[in-house]
């Protein structure tokens, strides 16, 4: 192991420390008046995820000079979207999922109607937390903030690839298909993930130019891997069940260009992330990083 991956991998823990610290004060503050419900969107919010997406806020954040407590309200919004989309991925009328990050999806553990609350829970408490920040920042940042979560989440990103998604199972589908479907269900909230990093300040549109296309290529990128490692990894590594896209006959990169193929597409995309950060003139490493991490991952 190399001392630079030794170093993101600090990085990211600490981060990730960051993000829990930011999603404890979140849940607090939310006043949740069911202990039952708010048992069951802690258990989705700490159940040890990799916090990619609010990593990617703090990082762009970073490379921005920005660092306060906008950015930990914006990673903890951003992580519970995520969570809650995934508690709703997993259900019955979803994909069925028993495991999540090797333990027992929300639904298996409390019950579906549970998970299903817990998620409009966690999905409108990023929002109020997004509203609430301190006084001292603006209205004007914090609606652009709530925006940027309310499009990457919503019919115009995650929602609306998820209906193609479920709508795409067992059928052929081209290259083209499968992009615009991973750009809304994976890459939408990696996009949004940087732009609010960036929209904690003040960015301007080459910077917001050059982040969309980082952004762009490894969110892609995030759904490749996990598409090869569908294939080459297995169900205790991974934390959910190993070979179930092939199972449920979803459309996926393997699928469509070959094992080899789909290895080389996540190359290219790398190599897209990493030329946007050329043109940016902060501290653009830890963005580097996580574009490496990205297609290196084994879970």
């Amino acid at each position: 192991m190399t001392s630079t991956h030794i170093n993101f991998q600090q990085q990211l823990n600490n981060s990730q420390k960051r993000c829990e610290n930011a999603l404890n004060s979140a849940l607090n503050q939310l006043n949740i008046s069911d202990p039952y419900l708010a048992d069951a969107m802690a258990y989705s919010l700490f159940n040890g995820g990799k916090r990619v997406r609010p990593f990617l806020v703090q990082a762009t954040a970073h490379a921005l000079g920005i660092d306060d407590v906008r950015v930990d309200i914006a990673m903890a919004a951003i992580e519970m979207v995520h969570s809650y989309s995934l508690v709703h991925d997993d259900l019955p009328a979803m994909d069925d999922d028993d495991l999540r990050r090797g333990q027992p999806t929300c639904h298996i553990k409390f019950n579906e109607a549970t998970a299903i609350l817990a998620g409009d829970a966690l999905l409108t408490g990023a929002f109020e937390i997004l509203a609430d920040m301190p006084a001292d920042f603006s209205i004007t940042q914090r609606l652009q903030l709530i925006r940027l979560l309310s499009q990457g989440s919503g019919a115009s990103g995650m929602v609306a690839g998820q209906a193609i998604d479920l709508a795409s199972v067992g059928k052929e589908v081209d290259l083209a298909h499968l992009e615009r479907m991973h750009a809304h269900k994976t890459g939408a909230l990696i996009r949004i993930s940087v732009l609010m990093g960036a929209y904690c300040g003040n960015p301007d549109e080459e910077t917001l130019k050059h982040l969309t296309t980082y952004a762009n290529a490894i969110g892609l990128a995030f759904q490749v891997q996990d598409d090869i490692l569908d294939i080459e990894s297995d169900t205790a590594t991974l934390g959910k069940q190993q070979g179930a896209d092939v199972a449920l006959n979803k459309p996926t990169y393997p699928a469509l260009l070959g094992l080899e193929g789909a290895k080389e597409k996540a190359k290219q995309l790398h190599k897209q992330a990493l030329e946007a950060l050329k043109n940016l003139s902060g501290d653009t490493s830890a963005l580097a990083q996580l574009a490496d991490y990205i297609i290196t991952r084994d879970h």
